[in-house]
């Protein structure tokens, strides 16, 4: 597995991670046979958040990968917080309390990476500042960043926040490419020129902000899987061409796509199978040409301008 920088190189880590947000639809067998493929495919970014299976994930996890002191210093645990039932809440009372209970279920003393999870429209950036240097000082958690921002949303943060945020975590996959359009498609009166994310992707390069690609499988809004379906048939035809020119499952080739963008986006794949996930790895062993870019790009449905 080929490791990235993630922000400005504060942390080097795989450049496929493995987030849990089913992890505790697992046994414990089940749990741990996941994990340890991951492992041993040569992932050691693991995504976590402490609403994923009501917190039941972040213990399923501790659990099944035995946690001790010297797994934790092989591994980069990240997890997020700020949803709660019917709000979200970027307070530093919770901000603090959720920390502490993801801790606790985790057995680890401190968060490699904390991510604000979906704004919080009753932000207060003091708030937050306060809760990430109190995290910092006391050795809680060592970097920080968020999740679904926008550019503003994120220099509001940093108006008052010390810390960098390296890591922004956004819905991007083959048939979710609004923060590539809007950038294809500019100065044209088009819906694929509408800027929805206050260009986003072109921000988080110049702030040398990793992009983290959430539900990079999915089409529309959790809708479904796009690979073998037949809403797609142009898109898995050119896709399942191309994996065999390639001698890879098309699970790596959806994953290589992602991969190909200069940007150094990390995918966060969320498959709960191992041999799943190994196919998913194999994306690592290979690199798409610009031309196949686009031609994935144009099978989706895409009309380069």
């Amino acid at each position: 597995m080929k490791k990235i920088n993630i922000g400005k190189g504060a942390l080097s880590g795989s450049e496929i991670s493995l987030g849990f947000f089913r992890l505790a639809d697992l046994t414990n067998k089940e749990a741990a046979t996941l994990i340890h493929t991951a492992l041993e495919e040569g992932i050691d970014f693991f995504d976590h958040a402490d609403i994923y299976g009501g917190g039941k994930s972040e213990e399923i996890f501790s659990q099944a990968i035995d946690m001790n002191a010297s797994i934790r210093e092989k591994i980069i645990i990240q997890s997020k917080c700020g949803i709660r039932k019917g709000c979200f809440d970027f307070s530093k009372k919770h901000i603090l309390e959720a920390v502490d209970g993801s801790l606790k279920r985790l057995k680890t003393d401190y968060l490699d990476v904390l991510l604000l999870h979906r704004p919080d429209a009753l932000v207060e950036p003091e708030e937050v500042a306060d809760a990430f240097t109190s995290l910092e000082r006391s050795g809680k958690v060592r970097h920080f960043g968020v999740s679904n921002q926008n550019p503003m949303q994120i220099e509001l943060l940093k108006k008052n926040v010390e810390q960098s945020l390296i890591i922004n975590q956004l819905q991007l996959s083959i048939t979710n490419t609004g923060m590539i359009d809007a950038g294809l498609n500019v100065n044209m009166e088009i819906n694929p020129s509408i800027d929805r994310d206050g260009s986003i992707l072109d921000y988080c390069r110049l702030k040398d902000i990793t992009i983290q690609a959430w539900s990079p499988f999915q089409y529309g809004f959790f809708e479904g899987v796009f690979l073998n379906n037949d809403k797609f048939p142009e898109l898995n035809k050119t896709i399942d061409n191309i994996a065999k020119q390639k001698g890879v499952p098309n699970t790596a080739i959806a994953i290589a796509w992602i991969l190909r963008h200069p940007a150094k986006i990390q995918p966060i794949v969320g498959t709960t199978n191992p041999s799943r996930l190994k196919d998913i790895c194999k994306a690592s062993t290979i690199t798409l040409s610009r031309e196949e870019w686009y031609e994935i790009y144009r099978a989706a449905g895409n009309v380069l301008p």
